[in-house]
């Protein structure tokens, strides 16, 4: 089951800021390049990526499940927000020219039903575009990754939150779930993966085909 991330919201920005050095910025910068048009972010948090998508010059629309993030993502960036289950969006096949994800798709109870709806609302043609964290590959660095985030990460929950619960289920939740080839098989022929900052990030795209839709 997914966490309650309304017990975070306040925050949620702050603290991704300082377990990825800002990083998280950069990635989500460089996942918009090339998107425009009419864009769907799904699981849109706080708003960070709506405001690239917006910086773009895109039409955006946010989904996600927490009221209170979505809240502060509407003093943030000027877009239409809705309140909406990624498993279920509520669009019409075909809506939009791309769809972005970030750092969501792993709180999904129901991930592939989650995917096959995002691509279900994308124009063919359309781009998707996930950004998630993974373990990464290495063996020099997995070992200082995992220190990192069972020991580091879990204190700052506590120490900046006051909620050490939500940043343990982000390690696990992390560990857990599928990345690289085994993701790739989820998402179809036609998606690619290409790892940001050693792999600790990695940023899954598909371009959809006419008649695609799992």
């Amino acid at each position: 089951m997914a966490y309650d991330f309304d017990t975070i919201a306040r925050t949620y920005d702050r603290l991704n800021r300082v377990m990825t050095f800002s990083l998280d910025r950069c990635w989500r910068r460089y996942a918009v390049r090339g998107l425009k048009g009419e864009v769907l972010d799904v699981a849109c948090g706080t708003g960070d990526m709506v405001l690239e998508l917006k910086k773009h010059g895109c039409t955006v629309t946010g989904i996600d499940l927490s009221e209170e993030m979505l809240s502060i993502a509407k003093t943030k960036a000027s877009a239409t927000y809705i309140f909406g289950d990624a498993e279920h969006l509520p669009f019409p096949n075909e809506t939009f020219n791309a769809v972005t994800c970030a750092f969501g798709v792993r709180n999904f109870v129901h991930l592939e039903q989650g995917l096959k709806e995002m691509l279900r609302v994308l124009k063919p043609g359309g781009r998707m575009v996930i950004l998630e964290l993974a373990t990464p590959d290495c063996a020099l660095i997995k070992p200082f990754y995992n220190l990192y985030t069972k020991h580091f990460i879990t204190w700052l929950g506590q120490r900046l939150a006051n909620n050490r619960d939500a940043y343990t289920y982000l390690t696990e939740s992390i560990k857990h779930f599928p990345k690289g080839s085994e993701f790739l098989k989820l998402l179809g022929e036609n998606a690619t993966e290409r790892k940001l900052t050693l792999g600790v990030c990695r940023m899954y795209t598909i371009e959809k085909q006419r008649g695609h839709y799992s």
